[in-house]
């Protein structure tokens, strides 16, 4: 009996908080930072589920934007790209006055680079998302404001899973810079009531991933037969999340998440990072051997792990487990090869970074 209350309890609780769904059919959408990996994967999800939505993607098209990401969709009416900056506040402005909600990809993410300078990351994650939160301030037209943030703003956890009320304690400039991009966001929503809504995702792997990050770096890599650097022992932990399960996490939170709030997003499939590394040279069929230990990162973080009740309450769940989802990452980077070596090769961007910020880990 004690159990069956409990229940009831629950279900009570979770229906008072429950809000009727907001309809994204028939409105017109704000993707910032949509010609980079999450945001592009998300844009086709939308394009693909909605008829009548409308996308407008503003996006800088720093070294990981890329129009060939968009290049299936651009031919669509319904989607519609502005290259500018999020930091211009007279284009922002002009473009909420025609948007009935945003979703807030667009920010600097590759923990490496923040390392090496951190002023871009601030200028971005911080100032950029303050400049859109004032235009979300002047436009109630607004229904909805979601700003991704992830999972490294809570800082690293040996055992158990952050809740979303766990207090922040990041470690790398990159974090701390979304840190201040979370603050900011929820304090215009206590200070002036804004419409806003935080997810923070696990790890993200899929198509489309620029190649400096770990994933898409080592199997490409493995292609090419060069060295796969991996930090330390290799031992530190992540949850990886399939890009097309966040992209379904993030548009369920801009139907159903109650506004205020914030929402972690994980699979629950953790895995050390040298298990990731022999899973992909095992599927490209190279040489375990390319796999060489380097000198760690400056503040690695040993693990992250998140609680996902209240994502899973709202109804969702993942629906790609890691070993079908890294089978289908490298199928697929096996099967767009020119896409990334174009990057690799003639991006000048990458060739400087890579090769100044691993010259003293060979």
């Amino acid at each position: 009996m004690m159990k069956a209350n409990k229940k009831t309890a629950l279900a009570k609780k979770t229906a008072a908080r429950a809000v009727p769904e907001r309809s994204l059919n028939g409105k017109t959408i704000l993707v910032t930072g949509g010609a980079g990996f999450i945001g592009s994967n998300f844009i086709r999800m939308m394009l693909g589920k909605y008829d009548e939505i409308k996308i407008v993607n503003l996006d800088k098209l720093t070294y990981a934007g890329n129009l060939e990401n968009l290049a299936d969709f651009k031919c669509d009416l319904r989607h519609e790209f502005v290259h500018g900056d999020i930091r211009d506040a007279g284009l922002v402005a002009g473009i909420f006055e025609h948007v009935q909600g945003v979703v807030h990809f667009a920010a600097e993410t590759h923990v490496d680079r923040s390392i090496v300078d951190a002023g871009e990351f601030v200028l971005t994650d911080v100032f950029g998302t303050y400049v859109l939160l004032e235009a979300l301030r002047k436009s109630p037209q607004v229904e909805f404001f979601v700003h991704i943030s992830t999972d490294e703003v809570y800082g690293s956890r040996d055992k158990g899973f952050f809740k979303e009320t766990d207090s922040l304690n990041p470690s790398s400039p990159y974090a701390a810079s979304k840190v201040g991009a979370d603050r900011m966001v929820q304090a215009y929503h206590t200070t002036y009531g804004s419409p806003v809504l935080i997810v923070r995702p696990s790890n993200n792997y899929g198509p489309y991933q620029y190649p400096e990050k770990f994933i898409p770096l080592f199997t490409t890599h493995a292609l090419e037969g060069k060295n796969l650097p991996l930090y330390g022992k290799g031992r530190n932990v992540r949850d990886w999340l399939h890009v097309e399960d966040n992209c379904r996490a993030i548009d369920l939170v801009a139907r159903r998440g109650r506004l205020g709030e914030v929402y972690n997003i994980g699979a629950n499939d953790e895995r050390m990072n040298i298990e990731v590394a022999r899973r992909i040279v095992k599927l490209v069929g190279a040489s375990k051997d390319l796999i060489k230990f380097v000198p760690d990162r400056l503040g690695h973080d040993r693990r992250y792990a998140v609680n996902m009740n209240k994502i899973k309450a709202l109804g969702w769940i993942r629906k790609i487990d890691f070993e079908d989802g890294i089978a289908s990452t490298v199928k697929w980077y096996v099967e767009n090869k020119e896409w990334w070596t174009r990057i690799k090769k003639k991006s000048v961007e990458f060739k400087l970074f890579y090769e100044n910020y691993y010259k003293d880990r060979k």
